[in-house]
């Protein structure tokens, strides 16, 4: 069974993507590759030519999930496997690969409707280093970008889904969320079963210091940004970590510290608490 080895990208759309561009650059440190001529902004955050793109589109909400395999012959293998699945997968045209800048695609989309794509062959840059404006790192390699959580109707069918048609493996749940992981990193998806106006609730960006969380956590407070929760520590990942609104008005999750996944010992859990100590909202750590 052919099984998805990273989060490889995410696409946003937006309705401001020059308030994107700062956000990304000046408060998370990412790497702007700049706004192309059909207004697209790719950024970067490592070795991968991008691992966001937002498109003016004005839906402020959740693109394309990407998700990358190890090759063509495993690409081939998850297309029979979604259609196995009866799921509708197209392939990507040679305009979608030049897009997206990878060898090959396909499209289609999760039991939610969230348009989802798989891929091999990401454009590696290491003849131009990554770059961060705020001389942030990030942790990513093998473990990809970093995690989306999504709101679904049904989540029984998701989870199913996402297990045993895409290869992902449970790696914890909380109340009504389902974590799962295809690498060491903890988790690259969170589902949560809820109704809610956008489908993406938060992405995660992972630093490679806490020093980097802290600075960013002061700045947005010394600058009065929209802060959702305030510094606390998860429970099943154990990620230290603040939480922020994006232009688009779902959050962004900064972070250090998750602990990894080894699959030889690991074993599903259950947790009631999303946080060992705080997550307050803005009110309780005194933010404006």
């Amino acid at each position: 069974m052919a099984s998805v080895t990273q989060l490889g990208y995410v696409g946003i759309g937006a309705s401001n993507v020059e308030e994107w561009e700062h956000f990304a650059t000046d408060v998370l440190g990412l790497q702007s590759n700049g706004i192309d001529d059909e207004g697209n902004l790719s950024l970067r955050m490592d070795e991968y030519s991008h691992r966001f793109i937002i498109k003016p589109n004005g839906k402020d909400d959740v693109e394309f999930v990407g998700w990358q395999v190890t090759d063509e012959p495993a690409l081939r293998e998850m297309a029979e496997q979604l259609r196995e699945a009866g799921i509708e997968v197209t392939d990507g045209t040679d305009d979608d690969n030049k897009s997206r800048r990878v060898e090959g695609m396909i499209k289609f989309e999760d039991p939610e409707g969230t348009p989802t794509e798989i891929f091999y062959g990401p454009p590696i840059s290491y003849d131009k280093p990554f770059n961060s404006p705020r001389a942030v790192g990030f942790v990513t390699s093998e473990q990809g970008l970093g995690h989306v959580v999504l709101h679904v109707e049904n989540l029984d069918r998701t989870v199913k889904f996402y297990r045993d048609v895409l290869g992902m493996k449970i790696s914890d749940f909380i109340r009504n969320l389902a974590f799962f992981h295809c690498n060491p990193r903890h988790h690259s998806l969170a589902l949560i079963e809820k109704k809610a106006p956008k489908k993406l609730n938060h992405f995660m960006l992972q630093t490679q210091t806490m020093n980097d969380v802290g600075t960013t956590y002061d700045m947005v407070l010394d600058q009065e940004m929209p802060l959702t929760r305030g510094l606390g520590r998860h429970t099943n990942d154990h990620m230290t970590s603040f939480y922020m609104k994006t232009p688009s008005g779902f959050d962004v999750e900064f972070g250090w510290g998750a602990r990894t996944v080894d699959d030889a010992t690991w074993q599903v859990q259950r947790h009631e608490k999303g946080s060992i100590w705080g997550h307050r909202a803005p009110a309780a750590v005194g933010v404006k």
